[in-house]
């Protein structure tokens, strides 16, 4: 409930501080006082968009401030979805700077408006006879029947499925179009596979080919070399390992004589030792070699695949080649298995088809229960309200398709006539009537759901003193359950508040200023007899002002 507003620097509205009670408040004032430019100010609370005219000082900022108790209105989920901070006591600012920028604020955290719109239709609901959009749409007509048919969770499992549903729905979408693609590329696919499936690729063979490759196409050469290598180490007398030998030998006689010999001995062995092992790798190297034009072939014809292959993907080495035949392996494996896939996620349709049909069917056996209960209280209620010959025809159509909130269509007609023809609403009711449906919707709703704080503005206008009456025992009613504000010109409803506040304009300093004051019991006698007689009040007044609030 809003339990608070601030104005400053708004409009007509200098600085204004009002502090409101549960229950029912009535709010008047005459004619251009200002009550509009209080509406006005609360919408901008609730999303509404700003601009500079709102000032009344230009060189000001304008500050408004709306306090609400929100312990009883589930709004957790809410703000945890748009990142609020949640206060039971909750509070949300505007403020519009001179330059023209807007900000808002939830308990002191920056919102965007989109997010605040979001809230204030949860906690305010302005109503008034040029707002009965609503009433006319199908989503707000569902609203009222779930309210009366308890479908709440139904609905809430329902859409929780729903979303599984279309999720289910959109995969096999997705699977149906990759594969008519896939068939497309599956034979190429399938071919690319199978050339470097048959070359037998092995991680860093290139390499080791590309080695062998050479050294068979230069078998000649190399032996050549290695019988020149082993002629110079091996050769009598003048060979290398001869020769070290007798410098080894000559070293040996003096290393007795001094260390400094030793140690040249030490180092001539170490690279007679070191020569030797050359030697017997030459000669290892030399019997393994031998001419193999058949193996060089092989290698040769490896080769030139590998490097076709490299060229035709576009890779680097065989590393790249053999993650590319993974990919195509997988491509070619899901394409062949697809018909298996699609039937899985068909079924799971099938199943999430079946959950969703038999929740629908209670949500639908549900209204249908609730409709006659909603029809009968809401033709009792406006039969009291001026409208005795109004009549309703709703039905709900169970058909084929998965709407947001079941499987039902609905008709929702409305006749203000014997015997008239029934009609949509917006068709078959005149704006003063589709007013007092509006009244009669949001007291029936008051007994099932918890509604936010609702401000009927003025949807008394043209009425005649006893319909009004009833309107306000309606409006009473309602405040039993939430709170409830009535902008009102009317004393029948007046006299019905538990709390009263007056609209009023004064000229302060030669500047006209709007002010909003909570009246007490006298001072509610006097505004409710001049709101029966005129500025000019009679005793007779004041006595039926009494009257009326006793």
């Amino acid at each position: 409930m809003l339990t608070s507003l601030s104005i400053k620097n708004y409009a007509l509205i200098d600085t204004l501080h009002v502090n409101f009670n549960d229950g029912f408040s009535i709010i008047t004032g005459e004619t251009g006082a200002g009550k509009s430019i209080l509406l006005g100010g609360l919408s901008l609370i609730l999303g509404k968009r700003a601009d500079l005219s709102s000032l009344k000082d230009t060189t000001r900022k304008c500050i408004i401030e709306a306090a609400f108790d929100i312990s009883d209105y589930k709004l957790k989920s809410l703000f945890k979805a748009e990142d609020f901070d949640y206060e039971s006591q909750t509070i949300i600012r505007r403020e519009i700077l001179p330059s023209g920028k807007s900000r808002a604020f939830v308990n002191d955290s920056p919102v965007n408006l989109s997010s605040l719109q979001l809230l204030g239709e949860r906690l305010i609901d302005i109503h008034s006879q040029h707002q009965t959009l609503e009433l006319t749409s199908n989503e707000f007509q569902f609203q009222v029947i779930d309210a009366l048919a308890n479908n709440d969770k139904n609905l809430q499992g329902y859409k929780e499925e729903l979303k599984v549903y279309k999720g289910l729905q959109k995969e096999l979408k997705e699977l149906l179009t990759f594969q008519a693609e896939a068939i497309k590329e599956h034979d190429y696919n399938s071919f690319l596979l199978n050339e470097l499936v048959e070359a037998n690729l092995i991680d860093g063979e290139l390499e080791t080919l590309e080695e062998e490759y050479e050294t068979l196409n230069n078998v000649e050469g190399i032996k050549e070399k290695l019988d020149e290598a082993h002629h110079l180490l091996n050769e009598e007398e003048v060979g290398v390992l001869s020769t070290l030998t007798t410098l080894k030998n000559t070293f040996q006689k003096l290393s007795g004589l001094s260390s400094k010999y030793e140690d040249l001995f030490n180092r001539v062995n170490s690279s007679l030792i070191e020569m030797d092992d050359v030697f017997n790798e030459v000669n290892t190297l030399k019997d393994g070699l031998e001419v193999d034009p058949a193996r060089l072939e092989t290698v040769d014809a490896k080769l030139k695949i590998i490097h076709n292959l490299l060229q035709k993907h576009v890779a680097s080495n065989v590393s790249e080649l053999i993650k590319i035949k993974n990919d195509l392996e997988e491509k070619v494996s899901i394409t062949e298995n697809l018909d298996d896939t699609i039937q899985k996620k068909q079924l799971e349709i099938e199943a999430k088809t079946a959950e969703l049909d038999a929740i629908s069917k209670t949500i639908h056996e549900n209204r249908t229960e609730a409709i006659p209960k909603l029809k009968k209280q809401l033709e009792n209620i406006l039969a009291g309200l001026g409208m005795p010959n109004a009549q309703f025809k709703i039905e709900t159509i169970y058909s084929d398709t998965f709407f947001t909130n079941g499987k039902d269509e609905l008709s929702f007609l409305f006749s203000a006539n014997k015997g008239g023809n029934f009609n949509e609403l917006k068709k078959a009711a005149s704006g003063g009537e589709l007013s007092r449906i509006m009244l009669a919707i949001k007291s029936v709703l008051s007994k099932y759901i918890k509604l936010p704080t609702i401000m009927f503005d003025e949807i008394d206008t043209g009425v005649s003193g006893e319909i009004s009456n009833k309107m306000g025992d309606i409006m009473l009613q309602m405040s039993k359950t939430m709170q409830v504000f009535s902008i009102t010109h009317l004393p029948q409803i007046a006299a019905k508040g538990h709390s009263h506040f007056k609209v009023y304009k004064e000229d302060i300093d030669n500047t006209t200023q709007t002010n909003l004051v909570k009246l007490d019991h006298d001072e509610r006698v006097v505004e409710i007899a001049q709101m029966l007689g005129g500025i000019e009040m009679s005793s007779s007044a004041i006595a039926h002002a009494k009257e009326l609030l006793n």
